[in-house]
């Protein structure tokens, strides 16, 4: 189905059993309360859905599991970030075959690629399938900026349709709006800087903390979009410390454990990483159960 590149896409985790196999009850039940907030696309195997770790069969299962689920509803994506040029055009026909909608691609992974390098990295993916395709800026985590520079060697590319804007400098916005206006949608990708990126004019959320509060993220977005800003300030500011959470090194293992919390998971991630413990696990647990305590009521944002 199309990707329209609007509204709210959760980066979704990815769920795992105590025996490190992928625990598809738990995503399914998860994909389900997703669905019923109002989502507006979904990507697997991101960074949060631990990308680095996950298998080829694996990421296979994730999407046939997730378009049965989805029942042509919603597009899903599946996010490709690999080394080298090859495995990523695999990865893209892969998914293609498979049944995917969309891809989102991230520069090649460890070798700190030019600027050249990155653009023929991305050309490369791009010409091995006819799937549109969002890419992800964020040199913050990544180490390799796409600049407009770089855009405007893209803008030729056809299927490249989108970015994920999480360098987060939220005038980049602008940036893209003023090279190349309407050429390539663009959604912000730092959930901490969401609502002030979409008063700027970001067109879509790929979110993080979505994967735990699903229905607060989807009436922001809707009631910015709306024009009702002042409610949507509100749930924001109330959210904040969450979102939060999306911006550190463990943010795999703070919103596995928010999900644990709401009932939509379990906190097993795939080592290395471990679930967070002592202290570290008590201040973010002490975050997630003062917004539970002060859960705010949503408008009827699914009929705006």
């Amino acid at each position: 189905m199309d990707v329209l590149w609007t509204g709210v896409y959760p980066a979704i985790t990815t769920k795992f059993t105590s025996n490190d196999e992928l625990d598809l009850e738990a995503f399914l039940k998860n994909i389900a309360f997703q669905l019923e907030a109002g989502i507006d696309g979904i990507i697997l195997g991101g960074s949060l859905g631990e990308a680095s770790t996950l298998k080829n069969d694996e990421k296979d299962i994730l999407i046939k599991v997730t378009r049965e689920a989805v029942d042509g509803r919603i597009p899903v994506l599946m996010n490709i970030a690999e080394q080298s040029t090859a495995d990523a055009v695999s990865a893209a026909v892969r998914a293609e075959s498979l049944g995917a909608d969309g891809l989102m691609l991230l520069p090649p992974m460890r070798y700190k690629a030019d600027s050249h390098e990155t653009v023929q990295f991305f050309k490369r993916v791009a010409e091995s399938t006819g799937l549109p395709i969002v890419l992800y800026n964020n040199p913050v985590d990544y180490g390799i900026p796409i600049t407009i520079d770089m855009f405007h060697e893209l803008e030729e590319v056809e299927n490249i349709k989108a970015v994920k804007e999480s360098t987060r400098d939220i005038s980049n916005v602008s940036r893209m709006r003023n090279a190349f206006g309407e050429r390539f949608k663009v959604l912000t990708g730092v959930d901490p800087l969401a609502l002030e990126s979409l008063l700027m004019g970001a067109d879509g959320w790929i979110a993080g903390l979505v994967c735990a509060f699903p229905k607060e993220t989807v009436a922001i977005y809707r009631l910015v979009k709306a024009g009702r800003y002042d409610e949507a300030r509100a749930i924001y500011r109330w959210f904040l410390p969450l979102l939060e959470l999306d911006i550190s090194p463990k943010l795999v293992q703070n919103i596995k454990l928010a999900e644990t919390m709401i009932g939509l998971g379990t906190e097993h991630v795939r080592a290395p990483r471990l679930p967070l413990m002592g202290t570290e696990r008590k201040i973010v647990s002490a975050v997630i159960e003062k917004a539970l305590e002060t859960r705010p009521e949503l408008p009827d944002y699914l009929n705006l």
